[in-house]
């Protein structure tokens, strides 16, 4: 790595508040994000999303299933870890970790990725964007707050999650979530191919810090198979990405389960995971490159009107279900971007509220991370 590679957060300590940048004050921007935090966790009842579970559990609900999803689990854990909210983190940990964990099987240390309030399991199988999710955000609770006894001993949790990422299968039934050979992250155990909204290689890079030391090559190995595989699944020209996508980048064939050739709801967050990676680690000059051009894609389309596109970028007749976590990752690019499109989003996004209803969930997990984000707030913690 050369010095002039140097320039991210993870090497200077320093992030960018882009809010700031656009002129909103620092105490401004702060009373916005605690109020942020407050509405989605103990909110009003058609915009909150985090529930407390008895004496010493939570869950984050998707509203618009009615059930609670390792993503949404993740991803609240890495908004409680960033707020420097233990209670909540612990809180959701401990749910996740009784009622979602598998203790044995094809899937031990895996999560089953979605279940009912009251933890009664839905499906066996893992996500695993979850996992890695889990897994970071564990890591920065160690980093953050220090281990405990389990099950709060966060840094040997994340390294049992990690794992097994790697190594389920190699004495027993089951099987990895990685590719061994390419080294992208699969869609699923079982499935030979990927999710580009799964690539998070300024996760990896960290992975290759903490975790298991016999594994820390194979991380550093992930995060830069990961640069390059994002180029091949974002289009030369949209930007856009499939929602599943082979280990080349094009997009993978229907499955039995729907059509996720196009760009739609899990490929909204690849905007906003380059950007991150950017800000963090700033490895791949192509990543302010992808940032204008699909900002450049969404410039004169206003969010209302946002809906399903083939990633040429050709609108088909389903609207955006998530229109207001699309323009959140948008504006999030903006971290990466350094065209005349990157100031334009950030000052949209702020002026947009947060969604509120049934279909709140995902849009306004997108919401917070964006918050998070461009106010300079969404760190790696040491």
């Amino acid at each position: 790595m050369t010095k002039n590679q140097q320039s991210g957060a993870y090497f200077t300590h320093l992030y960018r508040n882009v809010f700031a940048e656009a002129g909103y004050s620092e105490e401004t921007l702060a009373a916005r994000l605690e109020q942020t935090w407050s509405e989605l966790f103990y909110g009003e009842p058609d915009v909150r999303i985090y529930y407390p579970a008895g004496e010493d559990k939570a869950y984050i609900l998707d509203t618009g299933n009615q059930d609670v999803r390792t993503e949404g689990m993740s991803y609240g854990m890495m908004m409680a870890v960033q707020m420097d909210r233990k209670d909540e983190f612990d809180r959701l940990w401990n749910f996740a970790k009784t009622y979602m964990q598998h203790q044995e099987g094809r899937y031990k240390d895996y999560f089953a990725w979605h279940c009912r309030t009251d933890g009664t399991r839905l499906s066996s199988g893992p996500a695993p964007d979850g996992e890695e999710f889990f897994a970071l955000a564990l890591f920065f609770a160690a980093n953050r707050w220090g281990d405990g006894s389990a099950p709060y001993n966060y840094s040997e949790q994340a390294k049992a999650i990690l794992r097994a990422c790697l190594h389920q299968g190699e004495q027993g039934p089951g099987n990895p979530m990685w590719d061994v050979s390419t080294k992208l992250i699969k869609f699923v155990p079982e499935a030979p191919f990927s999710d580009p909204s799964y690539h998070l290689p300024h996760f990896y890079d960290l992975f290759a810090l903490w975790a298991d030391e016999t594994d820390r090559g194979f991380w550093h190995e992930a995060a830069a198979a990961s640069r390059a595989y994002l180029q091949l699944a974002c289009h030369p020209l949209t930007g856009l990405s499939p929602e599943y996508a082979n280990y080349d980048g094009t997009p993978a064939p229907v499955q039995a389960h729907g059509d996720f050739r196009h760009f739609y709801s899990d490929s909204y967050r690849v905007a906003a995971n380059v950007a991150l990676d950017w800000e963090w680690f700033r490895q791949d000059p192509w990543q302010v490159v992808q940032s204008n051009r699909i900002q450049r894609f969404f410039r004169d389309i206003d969010p209302a009107e946002y809906r399903r596109y083939t990633i040429d970028g050709q609108p088909m007749d389903e609207p955006a279900l998530h229109p207001v976590g699309l323009l959140a990752t948008l504006a999030m690019a903006s971290l990466a971007a350094d065209g005349p499109d990157a100031a334009p989003f950030v000052r949209l996004f702020w002026d947009t509220p947060l969604r509120r209803g049934e279909r709140r969930y995902y849009d306004n997990c997108l919401y917070f991370f964006s918050m998070l984000a461009l106010s300079g707030n969404y760190r790696i913690y040491e």
